[in-house]
C-alpha cells in the first residue's frame, strides 16, 4: 500500500519560512505526480504545487515566487519550502501523490496524506 505522510506544519509571523516534507511508503508502484495542496476553512481545497516524475513544476498563481516544491535524491520525499508567508496562507496543507500502481496490472492511483496545519499570523 502507497502511503504519503505530511511534516513540517506550525505557526510561523507574516514574512517568516517553513518547510513542509511529505514521506511517501511502499512498493511496487511508479511516480506520476507530487503535489502539495491547502483547505482553508469555508473554502475548497486549491492545488498549491505540483512535480511531476519528468520534473515539471506548476505553482498556483498565489505562491509563484514564495514556495518552491521540490524532491529527495530518491525521491521518496516532497518538500514545499514556504517563504515570505501570508496570514492568507494559513490552511491545512495536504501532500497528494499520482501513482501507477504495477501490481498485476496497471493501475493508476491518488493518495492523499492527512494534512498539516501551517498558520501564519502578522
Amino acid at each position: 500500500q502507497v502511503q504519503v505522510v505530511e511534516s513540517g506544519g506550525g505557526l510561523v509571523q507574516a514574512g517568516g519560512s517553513l518547510r513542509l516534507s511529505c514521506r511517501i511508503s511502499g512498493n511496487n508502484f511508479k511516480t506520476k505526480t507530487m503535489a502539495w495542496y491547502r483547505q482553508s476553512p469555508g473554502k475548497q481545497r486549491e492545488l498549491v504545487a505540483s512535480l511531476t516524475e519528468s520534473g515539471t513544476t506548476n505553482y498556483a498563481q498565489s505562491v509563484t515566487g514564495r514556495f518552491a516544491i521540490s524532491s529527495g535524491n530518491t525521491k521518496s520525499t516532497v518538500y514545499l519550502q514556504m517563504n515570505s508567508l501570508k496570514p492568507e496562507d494559513t490552511a491545512v496543507y495536504f501532500c497528494s501523490l499520482s501513482y501507477t500502481y504495477l501490481m498485476y496490472y496497471p493501475q493508476d492511483r491518488t493518495t492523499w496524506g492527512r494534512g498539516t496545519q501551517v498558520t501564519v499570523f502578522a
